[in-house]
């Protein structure tokens, strides 16, 4: 735990110990946060400061919590480490993606094993040779709900980004030719699908030695469109949350 903030209201998600549980879901949208908590028994609203909204209730009759992080690494670690100084050990960030293997379609689930670190926050925590991985418990935890509750799911690598639109766009980019050859590359080592907050969570989570694993609901598959193949497009992600509170419910008895 960092001393300099140990006991004391934290700076950004504006809480201290005991305003969260252990476990902690973390999406990006400040909005669903009070979605996800509904799935809490007896949801309380602690805190709503800049883009970090929290609930904390019980699952099983243990405190568990839900904060969002806005988009991005740098407040998803600032997050992470803000509720790593007040006691959470165990993280699920759930949120959307889009496709990038073929077989990853709309509405399908990813849960990341690891993330290419094309990012700028894990820069500033560890060298680039040091992998973006999901703790194996967590992960484990996830795959095991999905299953349990008969989601189609994928487990494997995602792509993390800063920028959306460099993703999108990337010809209308001045190194759109990087950008391009890059993720020629990704799609050739079959990386799932693309997201911009698995690597630095990974990376922080890390650090810290705090449990990090992330599920995501599959938006839509550009690869897909490019080759004329169906794209659904599925913007509700309540089956990645049904997925990830039953994983909690797995940590919870497991540990």
């Amino acid at each position: 735990m960092s001393k300099a903030y140990s006991g004391d209201i934290q700076y950004h998600i504006n809480m201290k110990e005991g305003d969260v549980g252990k476990y902690v879901i973390l999406p990006g949208d400040p909005k669903r946060s009070e979605k996800i908590a509904r799935h809490f028994d007896t949801p309380v609203l602690v805190a709503d400061h800049r883009e970090f909204v929290t609930y904390t209730g019980l699952l099983d009759g243990v405190k568990v919590s839900v904060t969002s992080t806005g988009i991005g690494g740098p407040s998803a670690s600032i997050a992470l480490e803000e509720l790593a100084n007040i006691g959470a050990d165990t993280f699920i960030r759930v949120g959307t993606c889009g496709g990038m293997d073929i077989n990853v379609m709309g509405g399908d689930l990813v849960i990341a094993s690891g993330a290419i670190r094309m990012e700028g926050t894990g820069r500033e925590y560890a060298p680039m040779e040091f992998p973006a991985v999901a703790n194996y418990e967590v992960l484990n935890s996830l795959v095991k709900a999905s299953k349990d509750l008969n989601k189609k799911y994928h487990v494997g690598i995602v792509q993390c980004k800063d920028a959306y639109y460099g993703q999108h766009e990337p010809e209308t980019k001045p190194v759109g030719y990087d950008l391009i050859n890059k993720w020629n590359a990704w799609l050739k080592l079959g990386t799932l699908a693309s997201e911009m907050e698995s690597a630095a969570l990974f990376i922080v989570g890390s650090y810290r030695k705090v449990r990090v694993g992330s599920i995501f609901s599959v938006v839509a598959n550009q690869e897909r469109r490019k080759l004329g193949l169906d794209d659904f497009q599925v913007h509700d992600t309540e089956e990645a949350i049904k997925v990830a509170i039953e994983a909690i419910r797995n940590l919870i008895k497991n540990d």
